[in-house]
């Protein structure tokens, strides 16, 4: 799948950006028509301890799907943007099978 990355107000490292394609890259097993998507890495000048945002936004057939979660690290956000993008495409995908009969 391919993925834009955007890390605003600093410069992510590659191994972030490996972990978090990899991660994203495992979606494709429960939804197969993902298009591409959008992930937005960025800091949050007012929370000193959880301060960490990850957005990543996917384009899948006639929808896009949303995940946002912040936390104290750009690894434990990324993991739970994808565990709910991962729930949002297993409802697509089993919204369309049912559409389709």
């Amino acid at each position: 799948m391919k993925l834009q990355m955007h890390s605003i107000h600093f410069d992510a490292d590659q191994k972030l950006i490996d972990f978090i394609q990899r991660k994203a890259d495992k979606l494709d097993t429960y939804y197969d028509r993902i298009i591409d998507g959008e992930v937005f890495m960025r800091l949050d000048k007012n929370d000193k301890s959880e301060n960490k945002i990850v957005e990543i936004k996917l384009n899948v057939p006639g929808k896009q799907l949303f995940a946002k979660h912040q936390s104290q690290s750009f690894e434990e956000s990324a993991d739970e943007v994808i565990e709910s993008l991962r729930r949002q495409t297993k409802k697509f995908k089993e919204k369309m099978a049912v559409a389709r009969q």
